[in-house]
Protein backbone atom coordinates (compact mmCIF):
# COMPACT_ATOMS: atom_id res chain seq x y z
CA UNK A 1 0.00 0.00 0.00
CA UNK A 2 1.38 3.32 -0.98
CA UNK A 3 2.36 5.60 2.12
CA UNK A 4 0.65 9.34 1.69
CA UNK A 5 3.08 9.98 4.52
CA UNK A 6 5.97 10.16 2.37
CA UNK A 7 7.43 13.25 0.24
CA UNK A 8 6.77 11.15 -2.60
CA UNK A 9 3.91 12.90 -4.17
CA UNK A 10 6.25 13.88 -7.50
CA UNK A 11 7.60 10.63 -7.66
CA UNK A 12 4.20 8.54 -7.82
CA UNK A 13 2.72 10.81 -10.46
CA UNK A 14 5.82 10.32 -13.19
CA UNK A 15 4.95 6.94 -13.64
CA UNK A 16 1.46 8.08 -14.25
CA UNK A 17 2.68 10.79 -17.41
CA UNK A 18 4.98 7.82 -18.73
CA UNK A 19 1.71 5.23 -18.86
CA UNK A 20 -0.01 8.00 -20.65
CA UNK A 21 2.89 8.77 -23.14
CA UNK A 22 2.85 5.03 -24.08
CA UNK A 23 -0.71 4.71 -24.28
CA UNK A 24 -1.16 7.35 -26.46
CA UNK A 25 1.65 5.99 -28.48
CA UNK A 26 0.16 2.88 -28.52
CA UNK A 27 -2.96 3.89 -29.59
CA UNK A 28 -1.64 6.09 -32.43
CA UNK A 29 0.44 3.52 -33.83
CA UNK A 30 -2.64 0.99 -33.84
CA UNK A 31 -4.72 3.21 -35.96
CA UNK A 32 -2.36 3.68 -38.15
CA UNK A 33 -1.50 0.10 -38.79
CA UNK A 34 -4.93 -0.50 -38.96
CA UNK A 35 -5.17 1.88 -41.67
CA UNK A 36 -2.10 0.70 -43.42
CA UNK A 37 -2.79 -2.95 -42.88
CA UNK A 38 -6.13 -2.37 -45.06
CA UNK A 39 -4.30 -1.42 -48.16
CA UNK A 40 -2.74 -5.34 -49.00
CA UNK A 41 -6.19 -6.52 -47.91
CA UNK A 42 -7.25 -4.93 -50.49
CA UNK A 43 -4.36 -5.67 -53.03
CA UNK A 44 -5.33 -9.43 -51.58
CA UNK A 45 -8.97 -9.09 -52.98
CA UNK A 46 -7.75 -7.91 -56.10
CA UNK A 47 -5.29 -10.61 -56.68
CA UNK A 48 -7.76 -13.30 -55.78
CA UNK A 49 -10.77 -11.91 -57.98
CA UNK A 50 -8.84 -11.41 -61.08
CA UNK A 51 -6.57 -14.63 -60.99
CA UNK A 52 -9.82 -16.44 -60.55
CA UNK A 53 -8.16 -17.45 -57.07
CA UNK A 54 -11.91 -16.45 -55.45
CA UNK A 55 -13.56 -19.77 -58.16
CA UNK A 56 -10.80 -22.42 -57.64
CA UNK A 57 -11.66 -21.53 -53.71
CA UNK A 58 -15.40 -21.70 -54.38
CA UNK A 59 -14.96 -25.03 -56.23
CA UNK A 60 -13.18 -26.63 -53.32
CA UNK A 61 -14.35 -25.28 -49.92
CA UNK A 62 -13.40 -27.67 -47.75
CA UNK A 63 -9.79 -27.26 -49.06
CA UNK A 64 -10.02 -23.60 -48.80
CA UNK A 65 -11.03 -23.87 -45.34
CA UNK A 66 -7.76 -26.38 -44.41
CA UNK A 67 -5.79 -23.17 -46.40
CA UNK A 68 -7.31 -20.77 -44.83
CA UNK A 69 -6.66 -22.39 -41.21
CA UNK A 70 -3.09 -22.87 -41.26
CA UNK A 71 -2.24 -19.76 -43.12
CA UNK A 72 -4.78 -17.61 -40.86
CA UNK A 73 -3.33 -19.18 -37.36
CA UNK A 74 -0.02 -19.86 -38.76
CA UNK A 75 0.82 -16.17 -39.25
CA UNK A 76 -1.13 -15.07 -36.35
CA UNK A 77 1.07 -17.19 -34.23
CA UNK A 78 4.43 -15.51 -36.24
CA UNK A 79 3.24 -12.22 -35.94
CA UNK A 80 2.88 -13.17 -32.03
CA UNK A 81 6.12 -14.30 -31.70
CA UNK A 82 7.89 -11.14 -33.51
CA UNK A 83 5.37 -8.73 -32.43
CA UNK A 84 8.37 -6.42 -30.79
CA UNK A 85 10.18 -6.23 -33.90
CA UNK A 86 9.87 -4.69 -37.52
CA UNK A 87 9.20 -8.24 -38.58
CA UNK A 88 5.78 -8.59 -36.92
CA UNK A 89 4.70 -5.36 -38.56
CA UNK A 90 6.01 -7.02 -41.98
CA UNK A 91 4.02 -10.22 -41.10
CA UNK A 92 0.82 -8.42 -40.09
CA UNK A 93 0.93 -6.56 -43.15
CA UNK A 94 1.58 -10.47 -44.74
CA UNK A 95 -1.16 -11.64 -42.98
CA UNK A 96 -3.22 -9.03 -44.17
CA UNK A 97 -2.79 -10.11 -47.73
CA UNK A 98 -3.39 -13.32 -47.46
CA UNK A 99 -6.82 -12.54 -45.64
CA UNK A 100 -7.87 -10.43 -48.79
CA UNK A 101 -7.08 -13.43 -50.85
CA UNK A 102 -9.26 -15.18 -48.63
CA UNK A 103 -12.25 -12.67 -48.65
CA UNK A 104 -12.12 -12.43 -52.27
CA UNK A 105 -14.37 -15.74 -52.77
CA UNK A 106 -17.48 -13.51 -50.97
CA UNK A 107 -16.22 -10.76 -53.08
CA UNK A 108 -16.71 -12.59 -56.11
CA UNK A 109 -20.43 -14.60 -54.63
CA UNK A 110 -21.71 -10.98 -54.05
CA UNK A 111 -20.49 -9.32 -57.27
CA UNK A 112 -22.45 -11.94 -59.19
CA UNK A 113 -25.46 -10.29 -58.35
CA UNK A 114 -26.94 -7.23 -60.17
CA UNK A 115 -26.68 -4.77 -56.97
CA UNK A 116 -23.00 -6.79 -55.83
CA UNK A 117 -21.33 -3.28 -55.66
CA UNK A 118 -24.09 -1.50 -53.76
CA UNK A 119 -23.68 -4.13 -51.38
CA UNK A 120 -20.20 -4.18 -50.71
CA UNK A 121 -20.76 -0.17 -49.96
CA UNK A 122 -23.33 -0.75 -47.60
CA UNK A 123 -20.95 -3.18 -45.71
CA UNK A 124 -18.32 -0.89 -46.03
CA UNK A 125 -20.33 1.67 -44.67
CA UNK A 126 -21.77 -0.33 -42.09
CA UNK A 127 -18.67 -1.66 -40.37
CA UNK A 128 -17.20 1.79 -40.33
CA UNK A 129 -20.57 2.74 -38.46
CA UNK A 130 -19.86 0.13 -36.02
CA UNK A 131 -16.30 0.81 -35.34
CA UNK A 132 -17.04 4.65 -35.07
CA UNK A 133 -19.47 3.39 -32.60
CA UNK A 134 -17.59 1.41 -30.34
CA UNK A 135 -15.13 3.48 -30.53
CA UNK A 136 -16.88 6.26 -29.25
CA UNK A 137 -17.85 3.91 -26.33
CA UNK A 138 -14.88 2.41 -25.59
CA UNK A 139 -13.29 6.44 -25.37
CA UNK A 140 -16.04 7.38 -22.96
CA UNK A 141 -17.61 4.43 -21.17
CA UNK A 142 -16.71 4.15 -17.80
CA UNK A 143 -17.79 0.90 -17.44
CA UNK A 144 -14.95 -1.95 -18.06
CA UNK A 145 -16.04 -4.02 -20.65
CA UNK A 146 -12.96 -7.23 -20.21
CA UNK A 147 -15.09 -9.04 -18.33
CA UNK A 148 -17.00 -10.27 -21.36
CA UNK A 149 -13.78 -11.31 -23.36
CA UNK A 150 -14.21 -15.02 -21.81
CA UNK A 151 -17.98 -15.59 -22.61
CA UNK A 152 -17.29 -13.88 -26.07
CA UNK A 153 -14.37 -15.91 -27.18
CA UNK A 154 -16.44 -19.06 -26.23
CA UNK A 155 -19.12 -17.93 -28.72
CA UNK A 156 -16.28 -17.40 -31.41
CA UNK A 157 -15.93 -20.94 -30.58
CA UNK A 158 -18.80 -21.96 -31.17
CA UNK A 159 -19.49 -19.68 -34.20
CA UNK A 160 -16.01 -21.73 -36.10
CA UNK A 161 -17.93 -25.25 -35.53
CA UNK A 162 -21.21 -24.11 -36.68
CA UNK A 163 -19.10 -22.75 -39.87
CA UNK A 164 -17.29 -25.88 -40.52
CA UNK A 165 -20.45 -27.90 -39.99
CA UNK A 166 -22.83 -26.10 -42.40
CA UNK A 167 -19.77 -26.80 -44.97
CA UNK A 168 -21.20 -30.35 -45.18
CA UNK A 169 -25.04 -29.48 -44.75
CA UNK A 170 -25.34 -25.91 -47.09
CA UNK A 171 -28.59 -24.84 -44.56
CA UNK A 172 -29.08 -20.90 -45.64
CA UNK A 173 -30.84 -20.00 -42.47
CA UNK A 174 -27.43 -21.59 -40.58
CA UNK A 175 -25.37 -19.58 -42.40
CA UNK A 176 -27.79 -16.58 -41.46
CA UNK A 177 -27.72 -17.06 -38.19
CA UNK A 178 -24.02 -17.40 -37.88
CA UNK A 179 -23.60 -14.50 -40.30
CA UNK A 180 -26.39 -12.47 -37.44
CA UNK A 181 -24.24 -13.90 -34.37
CA UNK A 182 -20.62 -13.54 -35.46
CA UNK A 183 -21.76 -9.30 -36.40
CA UNK A 184 -23.02 -9.45 -32.74
CA UNK A 185 -19.92 -11.10 -31.08
CA UNK A 186 -17.23 -9.50 -33.28
CA UNK A 187 -18.27 -5.94 -32.50
CA UNK A 188 -18.52 -6.71 -28.68
CA UNK A 189 -15.03 -7.94 -29.34
CA UNK A 190 -14.20 -4.50 -30.87
CA UNK A 191 -15.58 -3.00 -28.15
CA UNK A 192 -13.33 -4.81 -25.60
CA UNK A 193 -10.13 -4.78 -27.43
CA UNK A 194 -10.57 -1.06 -28.41
CA UNK A 195 -11.24 0.39 -24.30
CA UNK A 196 -7.85 -2.18 -23.52
CA UNK A 197 -5.60 0.12 -26.41
CA UNK A 198 -7.74 3.09 -24.85
CA UNK A 199 -7.45 2.34 -21.22
CA UNK A 200 -3.59 1.68 -21.99
CA UNK A 201 -4.03 -2.37 -21.32
CA UNK A 202 -2.26 -2.96 -24.27
CA UNK A 203 1.20 -2.31 -24.04
CA UNK A 204 2.15 -3.81 -27.84
CA UNK A 205 0.67 -2.00 -31.31
CA UNK A 206 1.54 -4.37 -33.33
CA UNK A 207 -0.97 -7.09 -31.17
CA UNK A 208 -3.39 -4.55 -30.86
CA UNK A 209 -3.98 -3.93 -34.43
CA UNK A 210 -3.84 -7.82 -35.17
CA UNK A 211 -6.87 -8.36 -32.61
CA UNK A 212 -8.75 -5.07 -33.88
CA UNK A 213 -8.19 -5.93 -37.29
CA UNK A 214 -9.37 -9.44 -37.05
CA UNK A 215 -12.92 -7.83 -35.47
CA UNK A 216 -13.42 -5.33 -38.49
CA UNK A 217 -12.68 -8.16 -40.98
CA UNK A 218 -15.15 -10.47 -39.60
CA UNK A 219 -18.02 -7.62 -38.94
CA UNK A 220 -17.53 -6.88 -42.47
CA UNK A 221 -17.43 -10.10 -44.08
CA UNK A 222 -20.44 -11.22 -42.42
CA UNK A 223 -22.28 -8.12 -42.75
CA UNK A 224 -21.31 -7.99 -46.60
CA UNK A 225 -22.41 -12.54 -46.33
CA UNK A 226 -26.30 -10.93 -44.72
CA UNK A 227 -26.61 -8.31 -47.27
CA UNK A 228 -25.98 -10.78 -49.87
CA UNK A 229 -28.37 -12.99 -48.82
CA UNK A 230 -31.27 -11.37 -48.02
CA UNK A 231 -30.86 -7.93 -50.33
CA UNK A 232 -28.63 -10.02 -53.44
CA UNK A 233 -30.71 -8.95 -56.92
CA UNK A 234 -30.12 -12.13 -59.27
CA UNK A 235 -31.56 -9.57 -62.23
Amino acid sequence: MTDFRQPSLPDRGYPTASSEVVRNRVMRNTYWLLALSMIPTVLGALVGLNTGLNQVMGASPGTSVIVFLIGAFGLMYLIERNKDSSLGVALLLAFTFFMGIMLSRLLGFVMGFANGSQLIMMAFGGTAAVFGTMAAVASTSKRDFSNMQKFLLIGVVILIVASLANIFLQLPALMLTISVMAIGIFSALLLVDLQRVVNGGETNYVSATLAIYLDVYNIFANLLMLLGIVGGDRE
